[in-house]
């Protein structure tokens, strides 16, 4: 009765099963909920495990959504227990560490769209403000990816004193700035260029060069370097 309740993959007609899908006709031939049901594999009491996969799509706004937000936030999901949560942030990660290993292995300015990526899968679905910083060698590779600061984002609310602090811990050469718009709208505004403007100044300082400030949204991005103010 349990296994009954707790519904998985096997209760479904063979062709229906996703991981048969999957084998015939390849991964690209399964829709995002079925891709999340493999890697579930069972529901819950009373829910099917294709169910509980599209609500969880539903929840955080898609694959990209699921990708984006942090264990804790699906420790609060009723029905996903300590494997289940593991499983999806090891998945999470790997996500990440694909999109990140270009940018260590070659300049980050060779191919601008590898960093947007990057960012867009990092910031581009949180429900708030999140400023954070590319960190890059003197060939402008990657070093490190760091959060700073949540909340509204602007003079105020960004420290350059820890900017600077992160950036020597690191022995950074150089910066992007980044930070995400939940409006959706990708536009900097006048606080965004002033911020940007203030931290070139400060990072000038201990000789560190601020490359960019990339605005995030999960549909777009917005170079300030491309617009033409830093």
């Amino acid at each position: 009765m349990q296994s009954h309740q707790r519904a998985g993959l096997k209760g479904l007609p063979s062709d229906a099963r996703p991981r048969e899908k999957l084998l015939a006709r390849g991964p690209a031939a399964l829709g995002d909920a079925e891709l999340l049901a493999l890697l579930l594999r069972t529901g819950m009491a009373g829910k099917h495990v294709l169910q509980l996969a599209q609500e969880l799509l539903d929840t955080f706004g898609g694959i990209a959504g699921l990708l984006a937000t942090d264990v804790a936030a699906l420790k609060a999901i009723k029905g996903l227990g300590p494997a289940k949560q593991a499983e999806i942030a090891a998945v999470m990660e790997i996500a990440r560490r694909a999109l990140a290993q270009p940018l260590q292995q070659r300049a980050l300015l060779n191919d601008p769209q590898d960093a947007t990526d990057f960012l867009r899968l990092q910031l581009g679905d949180r429900p708030h403000e999140v400023f954070a910083l590319l960190l890059l060698d003197s060939q402008h590779r990657l070093i490190a990816f760091e959060e700073l600061f949540r909340g509204t984002v602007n003079q105020a609310s960004v420290y350059p004193r820890e900017v600077v602090l992160r950036a020597l811990h690191h022995q950074a050469a150089a910066v992007v700035l980044a930070h995400n718009h939940p409006s959706g709208l990708a536009e900097p505004s006048a606080a965004d260029v002033a911020l940007t403007r203030n931290l070139i100044d400060a990072l000038a300082l201990v000789g560190v060069r601020v490359l960019d400030h990339i605005v995030v949204t999960r549909a777009r991005t917005a170079s300030l370097a491309q617009l033409g103010l830093l």
